[in-house]
C-alpha cells in the first residue's frame, strides 16, 4: 500500500502533495520550479519511487464551463510521459478555483505577496489531494 501525491501543474512550478499512507492526510510536499523536460521527468520518477506512490492525482484546470483548457492538455501530456517511466493510477481531479482557495487562505494567513508566490502550488496540490481522498471516505 503506497502514498498518494497530487500535482498542481504550470508552466513554471509544480505544487507537490502527498498523502500518508494510511491515505487519510493530505500534506504540502513542495513546490517544484521546472528546468527542462528530462529533469523534471526524472524528479518526478524518482520522487515517486522514492515516496513509494502508487497513485497520482492530477489537477485539471477546467474552464468555469467545465471544459478544457490549453493547461489541461498539458498536464495531460507530462502524465501520458511520465507513465513511460513509473507504472502508478492516475487519477484526474478538477482543481477549479483551488488556486484561489489557496491564495485566500495565504492572504487570511497574513502571508507576504512574495511568500505567498513560493508556497501557493503546493497548497493548490493539498488542495486537490484533500479533496480525492475525501472521496475515498
Amino acid at each position: 500500500m503506497g502514498r498518494v501525491m497530487a500535482l498542481d501543474i504550470g508552466d513554471v512550478r509544480i505544487g507537490v502533495a502527498l498523502s500518508d499512507l494510511m491515505k487519510i492526510i493530505a500534506n504540502p510536499y513542495e513546490t517544484y520550479t521546472r528546468t527542462n523536460t528530462d529533469k523534471d521527468y526524472d524528479y518526478f520518477t524518482n520522487l515517486i519511487k522514492e515516496k513509494e506512490v502508487d497513485t497520482l492525482v492530477v489537477g485539471l484546470p477546467l474552464n468555469m464551463a467545465g471544459e478544457e483548457t490549453e493547461q489541461v492538455v498539458k498536464n495531460r501530456a507530462f502524465v501520458e510521459e511520465l507513465l513511460k517511466r513509473v507504472n502508478v493510477a492516475v487519477k484526474y481531479q478538477d482543481e477549479r478555483l483551488t488556486s484561489i482557495s489557496a491564495e485566500r487562505v495565504l492572504i487570511d494567513a497574513d502571508m507576504s505577496r512574495k511568500k505567498r508566490k513560493t508556497v501557493i502550488d503546493k497548497l493548490a496540490a493539498t488542495i486537490i489531494l484533500t479533496s480525492y481522498l475525501n472521496c475515498l471516505k
